[in-house]
């Protein structure tokens, strides 16, 4: 056998196996060529990766403390140094990305520390590239505390530790599109752009290269659709804006805020890309419909979805936990969900936005609903049951108000007199009873007011830095 012959048998002996359904499922990419679930992807998987498809920029990608994604990109000089990168990743200026949160300028370097798990090939790069998630760490090695991926991680690990609970969930991202008007248009009505096809909306062609780009990267993707919302052009705005919306599956909590910041790079890369706008705003105009993040949440305990009620009717432990924590903290947690004027545009012009805080079964005017599961004719369910967090919005900064509602759901944990807050909270009795219900706020000034008076829930277990509840709390009143 020849020299040339046996290097070609080592390399196949080498060559990750492929999975023969990985163009179809998992739709991730690099499932595929790489040959293994990513969470036993090495180093050398990602080095051999690399050298095979000819990539040649290694990008590392992370939230800053905006809640945006960041980028540090590398042209590898050698395999040494890609091994380097993947390993140890990078010191970065953390005064920079988390301003105001206490980091002294004088000792501000911080460390990228990619997770090999959350590799990707990036979609939009123009030169191939790989990229990375990171996490960011502080001089001593440790998980760096003004981190939003940090805190929201933190605010898992601790929820699972003092209560059992492995918590999921999955946000709904409502987005508008933008172009300018043509004259071969068909397609235009307000409030009837509810999974509406084409040719009746121009976005549908981007939302489903969305949800390919997303599912490639590794993100899982229930489905996505059109929205009511469409808005003509103006005078003052020549665009005309049309709504969608991707709706994640169930993940764990950390990588639920993970698909949000991702959701809203692949849409604005694409929508770019095409001459549109993407919006996430609360609202883009009075009188129409707004864009909402909602979020489903189950907490999962032993392996198994807790969100449903018992044979008698009633919520199980977890999912009172998490029902009280809501509505008890739901105010509060607006200063992570609820970050623009718009917000309370949004919340105020009653297009099946939130207003009041209760809970209900099907009432969309409640802070937290209780949606019906889809079941096969047979009664078996084909999707956990969810408990919906109708609040936040596009404004939201994912990391940390997920990481708020893991503390919240801890605090519903240990919380006395759960029964007659979820009592009082019930949008059923509040009917049947005719009284009004506690409005939520609808301005800053309330916001700040909630988030004082339950810091300590966010602080307890030193989960949000102090300073950083500072911030937020001086930023809320200076807006």
């Amino acid at each position: 056998m020849s020299t040339k012959t046996n290097s070609r048998a080592a390399a196949s002996r080498r060559r990750p196996r492929r999975d023969p359904d990985a163009k179809t499922f998992p739709p991730t990419r690099l499932v595929g060529l790489i040959g293994k679930e990513p969470s036993a992807w090495t180093v050398d998987d990602l080095i051999f990766l690399f050298k095979e498809q000819g990539l040649r920029l290694v990008s590392l990608m992370h939230v800053g403390g905006d809640g945006w994604l960041k980028t540090l990109d590398f042209v590898p000089r050698s395999e040494n140094h890609l091994r380097d990168i993947l390993e140890g990743g990078e010191r970065a200026d953390g005064s920079s990305l988390f301003r105001g949160t206490g980091i002294e300028v004088g000792r501000s370097d911080i460390v990228l520390r990619p997770r090999l798990e959350s590799a990707f090939l990036d979609p939009f790069a123009s030169l191939p590239t790989l990229a990375v998630l990171c996490g960011h760490f502080g001089r001593d090695g440790r998980p760096l505390p003004e981190s939003p991926d940090t805190i929201v991680r933190a605010a898992y690990e601790r929820l699972r530790e003092k209560t059992g609970i492995d918590l999921f969930a999955l946000g709904e991202v409502e987005y508008f599109l933008g172009k300018r008007p043509e004259e071969s248009d068909v397609y235009g009505a307000d409030d009837r752009g509810y999974h509406a096809s084409s040719p009746f909306v121009f976005g549908e062609e981007l939302r489903r290269r969305a949800l390919e780009a997303l599912a490639e990267i590794g993100l899982p993707i229930k489905y996505g659709h059109s929205e009511v919302g469409y808005i003509g052009a103006r005078d003052t705005d020549d665009f005309i804006w049309e709504q969608h919306e991707v709706e994640f599956a169930l993940t764990s909590l950390p990588q639920a805020a993970e698909a949000v910041a991702l959701a809203h790079w692949v849409l604005r890369n694409l929508a770019h890309k095409r001459g549109m706008r993407a919006s996430f705003d609360p609202i883009m105009r009075k009188g129409h419909a707004g864009s909402g993040l909602h979020f489903h949440f189950s907490p999962v305990v032993k392996g198994k979805h807790a969100a449903d009620r018992t044979a008698a009717g009633t919520f199980k432990e977890p999912a009172k936990w998490l029902l009280g924590g809501l509505v008890h903290l739901g105010a509060a947690l607006m200063a992570f969900g609820n970050r623009t004027g718009g917000s309370f545009a949004r919340l105020s012009q009653g297009k099946e936005s939130p207003h009041s805080v209760m809970w209900g079964d099907a009432d969309r005017r409640a802070l937290v609903r209780i949606p019906i599961s889809a079941r096969t004719e047979k009664g078996r369910l084909v999707s956990p049951p969810t408990i919906e967090f109708r609040l936040p919005d596009g404004s939201a900064h994912p990391y940390l108000l997920l990481a708020g509602v893991a503390q919240a759901v801890a605090w519903g944990a240990g919380a006395k007199g759960l029964d007659r807050i979820l009592a009082d909270t019930d949008s059923g009795r509040i009917d049947r009873n005719r009284r009004a219900a506690e409005p939520i706020p609808h301005n800053f000034e309330d916001v700040v007011l909630a988030i004082r008076n339950h810091r300590g829930v966010f602080e307890e277990g030193g989960i949000f830095p102090k300073r950083l509840i500072d911030r937020t709390i001086e930023e809320l009143s200076s807006m």
